[in-house]
């Protein structure tokens, strides 16, 4: 199955007091990257996350948000040491009867009173909400994944054409290249031993023979039909056999000479091109 590394997938959880939303993004890249936002999860919950993913994906950069709200509570903590400084501090000060100074009339001063506010936070529904947003990224990844394959499958058939024309044509091709060939070498050359002119021709037309540049498209070809149907089929890989593909049909448009024939050859260098392209998205 061809796999895609571009992909997208959410999930939310949304009541009176409580939301969990995670959001997951992921695109190309040679190996796999992680990044988790907001940074200061648990290392609990990162480690889970990572553990996850590394799982069921192989490659592609991978981007986590998280937004969090859960129902909090406060706790009220009284500096004790605080009040007393504070109340000593008022004794110095005749003016002032610290026997009327009340609770209220303190409560406000800056450390006479902390603020401690306990979230109670539900790792076991991030968990919940993580896993189905990660489960719509692979299943979107998939559906790019096939979306691939569907376009590399209207590349590869139509260079297997253009090789069997090619193909059936060369000794054609080859004939006319070597008569060519020599007329041109008789005009500038005057007579010229028979048998010497033709063993010359006949090297420089198979200079330009075009049979085993055939054969190799075809096995790259079908080496790439093989990997795309592959259950676990490998990006990288596929990006080896484009690479040779591209070799061969880069060969091939240099070698033939008749327009016709040259403009096929053209033709199935830019459809390996665009197959490229696509196999940056493989995983």
């Amino acid at each position: 199955m061809t796999t895609s590394m571009t992909g997208f997938g959410t999930s939310r959880y949304l009541d009176k007091d409580t939301e969990v939303y995670c959001e997951i993004k992921s695109v190309n890249h040679r190996f796999l990257d992680v990044s988790i936002k907001p940074n200061d999860i648990s290392y609990e919950l990162d480690l889970y996350i990572r553990e996850a993913i590394s799982k069921k994906v192989k490659r592609g950069s991978i981007d986590i948000r998280f937004k969090f709200k859960f129902p909090s509570e406060n706790t009220y903590i009284v500096n004790r040491g605080s009040i007393k400084n504070l109340v000593s501090t008022i004794k110095d000060l005749k003016s002032i009867n610290t026997k009327d100074i009340k609770f209220s009339d303190i409560k406000d001063v800056p450390g006479i009173i902390k603020t401690e506010q306990n979230i109670r936070f539900n790792k076991n529904l991030v968990k919940k909400i993580f896993k189905e947003a990660l489960d719509l990224l692979i299943e979107n990844r998939k559906i790019e994944g096939k979306k691939i394959k569907k376009i590399f499958m209207l590349k590869i058939n139509p260079i297997k054409r253009n090789t069997k024309k090619l193909s059936s044509s060369n000794k054609k091709l080859t004939k006319i290249r070597s008569d060519n060939l020599k007329d041109k070498v008789e005009q500038l050359c005057g007579s010229f031993e028979g048998e010497k002119l033709t063993q010359e021709v006949a090297l420089l037309a198979i200079k330009h023979d075009v049979a085993e540049e055939i054969e190799r498209i075809n096995f790259h070809l079908e080496s790439l039909s093989m990997e795309l149907s592959l259950k676990n089929c490998s990006g990288k890989k596929i990006d080896f056999i484009l690479q040779e593909l591209f070799r061969e049909t880069s060969t091939l448009s240099v070698k033939l000479d008749h327009p016709q024939y040259k403009q096929l050859a053209l033709d199935m260098k830019l459809s390996v091109e665009e197959m490229r392209e696509q196999a940056q998205n493989i995983e």
